[in-house]
């Protein structure tokens, strides 16, 4: 107890910092700067039917909830799902995702009142976090108002599990507060059952469900077979990197294309900039092609993933060479493109040892490695296809995650309407 107040104590010190941290980021994305009172649990709309609440915090984590969202619905369609952001991209793609489909709000700060607010306004039936979004004044909060609350597609790296073991006595009432935890796999699960976790099973991971956009696949395949050249594709690139692996490229290339897709749309005029002079660069929002002897495209759209993987012979994936713990490389497999991964891909630790024993990917040491070896593909049909196939076969092999959530959920929702 002592240990939350303290916290919370910090919180309210760190307010005026949260404010102006959020004004700030609000330059570059305006998202930032709208409904900042939902932050606080104020909430100037309100839900029609029965809710069942989902937070995710950002884009990746709103893209591999899509699966679960559809189940949800179909299942109780007698609720609306609220789904929750702490990020402006991430509200942004909740919508493209979702429309009006979904109720959209930001999650509150962890201030006991704020907590206390949201609950009462929206009064959700369940709660699912997904991945690893552990908020202890909210947690106490569902657990007074009696909210089970599901940590869904989870995922907890052994740094993470050593970093929440220094605040242990504020974060394993939290943990053992959980209604279920869905572990991605047997090592993600046992970490967090050390945290205190009650019921945890393991599921497998949302992100193997997702298929990839039918439509937008094959315009990337068919974007591909008009530029008839080779496309090596920087996914999901997160700050520094693009100069990195930009800086790696050989002199001969030949005619490959480097086709940059930044994880952040407010990075997208600086990587344009770095792409071009004065970012006079062919970009896929302005619905330009790289003209011959152009080295450079940038993908400055969101929701597109598919067509970007499609679009490529081979994906060099962001977050991995720098110590951010990679990116989404599934979705890659899913497409049927090769993956070069970075050193450090401590949050997709699992997806990553399944990707490398199938084939379907292949990890080096730095930025010079990748660019070498993504040539080298570049240059081996039979290789690519060989990959490619794997990752196809690994995506379809690991499916059912979905299935095994809703298990839970029915569960849980069964439960909380008797009683």
């Amino acid at each position: 107890m002592i240990s939350r107040a303290l916290y919370t104590l910090a919180l309210w010190i760190s307010t005026p910092w949260i404010l102006v941290r959020l004004w700030w980021r609000g330059r570059r994305e305006p998202g930032y700067r709208r409904h900042v009172f939902e932050r606080f649990g104020e909430y100037r709309f309100a839900a029609e039917r029965p809710v069942i609440w989902l937070h995710a915090v950002s884009v990746g984590e709103a893209r591999a909830a899509a699966p679960l969202v559809k189940a949800l619905q179909l299942e109780f369609d007698d609720c609306q799902i609220l789904i929750t952001c702490m990020t402006a991209a991430g509200r942004d793609m909740v919508k493209h995702l979702y429309g009006e489909t979904v109720l959209a709000a930001w999650l509150p700060y962890d201030f006991p009142g704020a907590a206390r607010r949201f609950l009462e306004h929206f009064r959700p039936r369940a709660g699912l976090l997904m991945e690893t979004e552990i908020w202890p004044n909210l947690l106490a909060a569902c657990r007074a108002y009696g909210v089970p609350v599901v940590l869904a597609n989870a995922r907890l790296s052994a740094r993470s599990a050593e970093g929440y073991r220094r605040w242990e006595s504020l974060v394993r009432p939290a943990f053992a507060g959980l209604a279920a935890v869905c572990a991605q796999s047997a090592a993600d699960g046992e970490r967090i059952a050390g945290l205190g976790a009650g019921r945890v099973r393991v599921t497998g991971n949302l992100k193997f469900d997702l298929e990839p956009d039918a439509e937008r696949t094959a315009e990337g395949r068919a974007w591909r077979a008009a530029l008839d050249r080779p496309v090596i594709m920087l996914a999901s690139t997160r700050a520094g990197e693009e100069r990195l692996l930009l800086d790696a490229l050989p002199d001969a290339i030949g005619d490959a294309l480097v086709l940059v897709v930044p994880r952040h749309p407010q990075r997208f005029e600086e990587v344009a900039q770095l792409l071009g002079s004065a970012g006079r660069v062919p970009r896929r929002s302005r619905g330009e092609a790289p003209r011959p002897g152009e080295r450079g495209y940038l993908g400055d759209t969101m929701g597109e993933m598919a067509f970007y993987y499609a679009a490529a012979d081979v994906a060099v994936i962001g977050g991995s060479f720098a110590p951010h713990g990679g990116q989404n490389l599934i979705e890659a497999c899913a497409v049927g493109t090769p993956a070069i991964l970075g050193p450090s891909m401590f949050n997709f630790a699992e997806a990553t040892r399944l990707a490398l024993e199938a084939g379907a990917a292949l990890q080096v040491s730095d930025p010079a490695g990748a660019m070498r070896v993504a040539l080298e593909l570049c240059a081996d049909a039979p290789r690519r296809a060989a990959m490619g196939a794997a990752g196809v076969a690994l995506c379809a092999a690991h499916r059912g995650a979905t299935a095994r959530h809703m298990e839970i959920c029915r569960e849980l929702l069964r439960a909380a309407a008797r009683g």
